[in-house]
């Protein structure tokens, strides 16, 4: 099994390589340089909903059609810098040393220079059912993915530009992200500026790297914010242990990966702060989740009560999540099922994986972000939990 996923991993690395790390997502379509010589068309905000889940769904890709290329996105380099801190922790070489830096600076020109701490976006127009968030809209999830991705370089390297680096993003969540209070005074951070939505993980992810932050400067007030926020969310678990995407009437589906990212944060918080005292939400949590989302044939579902789409996502996310609640070797099995299953059923010939695998259709649209840099990342973690990520050496990689 092992032999199989790390040369899967060689596979993936070689594309990725190649690809110089930029990509498609699948909500990058409001790029078109088609679309937005059509003022009609951009301007309207049911079209460019009509035109994102369009491309979002399509089986096969129509985007360089459209005139939309493939970019950076700052989200994804933050997952190859986080995978490429594992590889250098276990085998510090030159080049992934270099790897590192090489992600930082272009994290830094990619960065929103618009807001009071250092923060990130996306790299298009992004249309919901809830919000629009322009291009580079800086969002509490990129932010922090990226700002933790930075933290593990610190770890490694106690460069002091990557601490100070993360401590800014802090003062992004602190003074430019909007608030949804509860009776008891704890409160959710929204997910961008822009908008007051609620949504359980995105709002959790802020408190997470407060929390970390907050482990190397002993800032009381990090903390503080970190636990308000965690609470309000933890206040918000169903009695099964589920949680819904959020608060609006049409966000409340409990699906795979946002509940994982809602347990490592909490794990994560719980870590960095000291504070147990969301210990039962986390269990209740994590029973919910590994006893609902996997199927004996190693299928990571997307929704409760749905396999599909079957998503490349949800997949990574146990072996992140597994890690992240010191949980892994009690489920390795359940772990090395699923990565094979998806190996052998969505990674193609290429190297790259496939976005979905839809009931009546497979869409193998090779996304850099939702698919390749989730890959790498859950790659090096199962590979570190297993003692085998010294066996990637630089052939390997390229």
């Amino acid at each position: 099994m092992q032999e199989k996923i790390i040369e899967s991993f060689r596979r993936l690395s070689n594309y990725c390589e190649k690809e110089a790390y930029k990509g498609y997502d699948p909500y990058d379509s409001l790029n078109s340089r088609f679309f937005n010589k059509i003022p009609v068309l951009s301007k309207n905000s049911i079209v460019k909903l009509a035109w994102t889940q369009f491309f979002k769904r399509a089986p096969i890709n129509l985007r360089p059609y459209v005139g939309i290329d493939k970019e950076y996105n700052p989200k994804a380099l933050g997952l190859f810098l986080s995978s490429f801190c594992h590889l250098y922790e276990e085998d510090p070489k030159k080049e992934y040393l270099e790897k590192i830096y090489f992600f930082y600076d272009e994290l830094l020109r990619l960065q929103n220079p618009n807001w009071n701490g250092i923060c990130w976006g996306y790299n298009f127009d992004w249309q919901s059912r809830a919000f629009f968030q322009p291009k580079n809209t800086p969002t509490v999830v990129a932010t922090t993915f990226i700002g933790s991705a930075i933290l593990d370089a610190y770890d490694l390297t106690q460069d002091q530009r990557f601490l100070d680096t993360a401590r800014s993003c802090c003062e992004f969540f602190l003074k430019d992200l909007n608030r949804t209070y509860d009776e008891n005074g704890n409160f959710s951070f929204s997910y961008s500026p822009l908008d007051r939505s609620v949504v359980f993980n995105a709002s959790l992810l802020g408190s997470r790297l407060l929390a970390r932050v907050y482990s190397l400067t002993r800032e009381e007030k990090l903390l503080e914010e970190a636990r308000k926020s965690v609470a309000f969310a933890c206040n918000h678990q169903r009695e099964n242990g589920s949680w819904g995407y959020g608060t609006y009437d049409f966000h409340q589906w409990v699906d795979n990966f946002h509940t994982g990212y809602n347990l490592e944060c909490i794990s994560d918080y719980m870590k960095y702060s000291g504070d147990r005292g969301f210990e039962k939400h986390l269990n209740k949590g994590f029973e919910y989740y590994i006893n609902t989302f996997f199927t004996e044939d190693g299928i990571a579902k997307y929704y409760n009560n749905s396999i599909y789409p079957i998503d490349v996502h949800a997949p990574t996310q146990l072996i992140i999540t597994l890690n992240k609640l010191g949980k892994f070797h009690k489920h390795q099995e359940l772990a090395e099922k699923v990565l094979s299953w998806t190996i052998d059923h969505m990674q193609d010939d290429e190297g790259y994986f496939y976005y979905q695998i839809n009931k009546y259709f497979t869409s193998k649209i090779p996304y850099m972000r939702w698919a390749q840099a989730w890959m790498f990342l859950a790659f090096t973690i199962y590979l570190k939990e297993v003692n085998c990520l010294k066996l990637i050496t630089h052939e390997h990689l390229d």
